[in-house]
């Protein structure tokens, strides 16, 4: 029952064998923070931390850092170049009327929270590419002893005509990248997929945020600061990256060549990316206002947890559509959920029901198979196991799933609760509809709800 894990290298599921059997080294390009961060972005996040649930659950230590880029992914990553354009912070502080660093640390504050809110695991650390200014620098002048740098009247580019295997992770080649730029080449460029280590100050204006260097004051290209602290923080060789499938094309695969160029060793063991989140059948889009955040998604009403749910309906390799009816749907599941946990008796002597654990660590460990998993739990639900094992297996689930169901585990209405729910069924008899319906707001606003059926009323939990 090893885990098993479709390598974007490979293109093919592979039995997961760490380098380190004691400890897996894993990295996610996390959020570049110049605005807030979007639920597509965040089903990325919400895979990484699958995979890390799922690493614990097979009793692995891990050893887990997300990146936040804070300076040099420049906006012409939208067009085909990401060595062109404004930085992102910097046209964001310029826009808003603050200081890079204060953009950063506003969106940063604002993306913990959602992150919180979903039950991400904390990483073993999240770096920012500004405290890491000293290792991009050195990494740079590793390429440059190597001979894989030459300069350009904007910056220090690599060489990629210099590293054999490029394209090996995306397939990439020079004639692809011609065809499919949006913007005008580079001239100064040897090759369409070089790409800028570090980028010189512009002349005609003053930057937030820029460092000295041996090459001019300027800053780091937006491809380096992953290489850099992936490698300052876990080692050369790494066991698996995550990121989102947009990645894969440019920004994994300059990793890969600048890494392995200054090591000489292979750079990651196993590369996992994540589909898109489209929106009612199309590409998530700020512009069009479908940009939605965890916060526009509490707005509405909604647990930010039925949104992790969500996210568990499709494979992560396979495009899931994102629509407030299918949010609404997967609410009404949730809920259905907690109803039943929460009707369940708690045994004390009961255990978990090993053919179903089975059942739902195969499912986890096929290939991070979450659909088929969740399947696995309604499936415990309907069986003839008893409810107090099905409790036990529930919360063993819930390592990983992490929808909060011990939350629903023996739930008992207080009596104050049910003594309000009681005068309000005497005014409901009584023909006294106006009050009935305030004693029936205050118990909502208790946090409860009466539900009328032809026995009586029953009393349930708010979700």
């Amino acid at each position: 029952m090893s885990l098993r894990l479709y390598n974007s290298l490979s293109r093919k599921v592979e039995d997961f064998k760490p380098l380190n059997p004691d400890l897996v080294t894993m990295y996610t390009c996390g959020p570049t923070v110049y605005d807030y961060v979007h639920i597509g972005n965040f089903r990325t996040y919400t895979l990484s931390d699958f995979v890390h649930r799922i690493l614990k659950y097979n009793g692995y230590k891990v050893r887990y850092v997300m990146n936040i880029t804070d300076v040099g992914h420049l906006t012409g990553d939208n067009t085909g170049d990401a060595d062109l354009g404004d930085d992102r912070l910097e046209a964001a502080a310029e826009k808003e009327g603050r200081s890079a660093r204060d953009i950063a640390n506003f969106y940063i504050d604002d993306f913990m929270k959602a992150y919180n809110r979903l039950n991400l695991l904390k990483p073993t650390k999240f770096t920012r590419a500004t405290d890491y200014i000293q290792q991009q620098i050195d990494l740079i002048k590793e390429l440059e002893k190597k001979g894989y740098t030459y300069k350009t009247s904007d910056g220090i580019y690599f060489n990629t005509g210099k590293f054999r295997n490029y394209g090996k992770l995306s397939g990439m080649t020079e004639e692809a990248v011609l065809e499919g730029a949006r913007v005008e080449p580079n001239p100064e460029k040897k090759h369409p997929t070089d790409f800028a280590l570090w980028k010189f100050s512009p002349q005609d204006k003053i930057r937030w945020q820029e460092w000295d260097s041996p090459w001019g004051v300027g800053f780091p290209g937006w491809h380096l600061e992953c290489s850099a602290m992936s490698m300052n923080e876990l080692g050369e060789t790494i066991d698996i990256h995550l990121g989102g499938e947009d990645l894969k094309m440019i920004h994994h695969q300059n990793e890969i060549a600048q890494s392995e160029s200054a090591t000489g060793s292979e750079f990651v063991r196993y590369w996992v990316h994540g589909a898109f989140l489209q929106v009612d059948g199309g590409r998530m889009s700020k512009s069009e206002g479908t940009g939605y955040t965890v916060s526009d998604i509490q707005t509405k009403g909604y647990d930010p947890v039925v949104l992790r749910y969500f996210y568990m309906t499709a494979h992560y390799r396979t495009p899931l559509n994102f629509t407030w009816e299918a949010l609404t749907n997967v609410q009404n599941s949730l809920k259905k959920l907690y109803d039943i946990v929460g009707s369940y008796k708690e045994e004390p002597s009961a255990k978990a029901d090993e053919q179903y654990l089975q059942k739902f660590q195969e499912a986890l460990n096929e290939d991070i198979n979450m659909p088929r998993a969740v399947a696995v739990l309604w499936e415990l639900l309907k069986s003839d196991v008893s409810e107090g094992s099905k409790i036990k297996t529930l919360l063993k689930f819930d390592e990983v799933l992490a929808l909060n169901i011990e939350n629903f585990v023996g739930f008992e209405v207080p009596q104050h609760i049910l003594n309000l729910a009681k005068i309000r069924s005497e005014y409901r008899k009584a023909g006294i509809w106006d009050k009935a319906d305030l004693v029936r707001r205050e118990i909502s606003d208790l946090g409860y709800l009466v539900e009328d059926t032809n026995s009586g009323f029953k009393v349930k939990r708010k979700i």
